[in-house]
């Protein structure tokens, strides 16, 4: 089949939805590609690109629509020119909001196509490869921060220099969802002391991981499990919103600059950034709502454009953020759409087998074969397997019981090795001279010694006994260097191995300590 890509006709959207990298991909599963000339212009991809990739470039939008049996787009359909093209049966791929376009999905139904929208691709782990939303997000949470380091005008990073000393930037991201993480760690990176909140407590173990605070709040609420709501966070209590605008209050002095990402499909952003807190914040402090599309987390915040208040606050407000890192968000994008095409073609030979049957396609399905689809049907989860009953805690007599039996077994273990060697030894001595059996007697119970103590230590404390065991090479060398000039070329020869292997040992061990030092060191 023939998947092409048309110019985006959304006033200033820069990606495409076909990258040259995507077109080899869909090639490979036995489609052909076809784009619209000047369609990666806005992602720097000229048509050449295209062609050295084997994509046909057509002229016109009206070519495109008409030879391609699949169109890939970024935004949903712009215009009623762009749905009065579609033919019957042809699948569209693209961004669409069902929820929010109900009008529009009507029209979908009543022209017969099929259309996958790429935000309704179900938050499974098979679907990962598809989550078009996390990589726009992933993109939008990074730009966030380089957007908001270009309005701060100051370091972000603490400096002492001979010019006095430069405090850390103070960063709030209030959501931990993927782009709340992404702005985490690229906040830290820059080395802003970086503090997050979010209404799921589980992240909290995310967001330290990162090197950022999590912000907790003094409230006893029940937590809702992320995956029971799609991994978005779910509609809080009014006593718990309550209280979350009151830290929030309470950080808003302190705070250089604020991101916001908090959003749930369907509904309109939460306000939770107020007008107070914006009046409360330092001059100069920078707001970023990366919820402006759909009304913005923050009072003042006016879409697509960048404010400054009163006070010296600005409020970026911008909704194209992933736009604005055109060709990356293209090529994640288009690789989203491309293993959404590799589901589509199960045998890799240009034959698309639309499965409604399948999870993550008929979740991302709104409308198929003249009918409307959405909302769809919950994803078929396998249920846990049954976990095995627990045996019955021990009472003290029994583990006690089953401590002295450990200890007769181990005891009598030992008694046996030490009358094995005990022979060994006797039969040894019985033909080898005296001046070796000394040397051997020595060497034998020193193995024996050190198996006995290193033996029963825990795996997690070998590290402390690298002292004991710097100790010992260091003997070893001492021998062995008074070896290497006694004797013939065998002893010494044993000798500068003994020497070689303890030094190794020595070098490893000061290694290996200097290394978990640094683990408890601050940077």
């Amino acid at each position: 089949m023939k998947i092409g890509t048309p110019k985006e006709t959304f006033t200033g959207e820069n990606r495409v939805a076909m990258t040259p990298n995507s077109a080899r991909a869909l090639q490979k599963l036995g489609h052909d590609c076809v784009i619209e000339s000047g369609a990666g212009k806005g992602a720097r991809f000229s048509d050449e690109d295209y062609k050295d990739a084997g994509v046909t470039v057509v002229k016109t939008a009206a070519a495109l629509w008409k030879a391609a049996d699949i169109v890939a787009k970024v935004r949903p359909l712009g215009t009623l020119t762009e749905e009065n093209r579609l033919k019957k049966g042809q699948t569209v791929i693209s961004f669409f909001y069902p929820a929010q376009n109900p009008e529009q999905l009507e029209r979908m139904k009543e022209a017969g196509a099929n259309y996958i929208a790429m935000d309704m691709v179900p938050r499974i782990s098979r679907a990962q490869k598809m989550d078009a939303l996390s990589s726009m997000a992933n993109i939008a949470g990074y730009r966030a921060v380089i957007e908001a380091s270009n309005n701060f005008g100051r370091f972000f990073t603490g400096q002492i220099t001979a010019a006095g000393k430069v405090p850390p930037a103070k960063v709030l991201i209030v959501g931990a969802g993927v782009a709340g993480l992404a702005s985490i760690g690229a906040a830290t990176s820059l080395g802003a002391r970086v503090y997050a909140f979010d209404v799921r407590p589980e992240v909290a173990e995310q967001i330290e991981s990162m090197g950022a605070e999590f912000v907790y709040l003094d409230f006893a609420e029940e937590a809702q499990d992320g995956a029971a709501t799609g991994g978005y966070a779910a509609v809080s209590s009014p006593e718990f919103r309550d209280a979350q605008l009151a830290k929030f209050r309470e950080l808003a002095p302190e705070m250089d600059i604020v991101i916001t990402t908090a959003l749930i499909p369907g509904r309109d952003a939460p306000k939770l950034w107020l007008e107070d807190m914006v009046k409360a914040m330092k001059p100069g402090s920078v707001v970023i709502d990366l919820a402006a599309e759909r009304g913005g987390n923050c009072d003042l915040t006016v879409p697509d454009e960048k404010i400054e208040t009163d006070n010296g606050v600005t409020i970026v407000g911008y909704t194209d953020f992933p736009s604005r890192m055109a060709a990356q968000s293209s090529e994640l994008y288009s690789t989203n759409i491309r293993h959404m095409m590799t589901d589509l073609t199960p045998e890799k030979d240009g034959i698309v087998v639309h499965d409604m049957e399948d999870d993550v396609i008929r979740g991302a399905t709104v409308a198929f074969e003249g009918e409307v689809t959405f909302p769809p049907p919950p994803p078929k989860i396998k249920a846990i397997a049954a976990q095995k009953p627990k045996p019955p805690e021990k009472t003290p007599e029994e583990i006690a019981a089953e401590e002295a039996a450990a200890a007769r077994s181990a005891g009598r273990r030992q008694i046996a090795i030490l009358v094995l060697g005990a022979l060994f030894m006797w039969l040894v001595g019985s033909y080898a001279p005296a001046s070796f059996m000394r040397h051997f007697i020595v060497f034998v119970l020193a193995i024996f010694i050190g198996f006995q103590v290193i033996w029963g230590v825990a795996h997690a404390l070998h590290t402390p006994l690298m002292a004991v065991t710097n100790a010992i090479s260091g003997i070893i060398i001492v021998g062995a260097l008074l070896q290497i000039g006694e004797g013939g070329w065998l002893v010494a020869s044993l000798a500068a191995v003994s020497v070689l292997v303890a030094t190794i040992n020595i070098v490893g061990g000061f290694m290996v300590t200097r290394r978990m030092l640094q683990m408890f060191q601050k940077s």
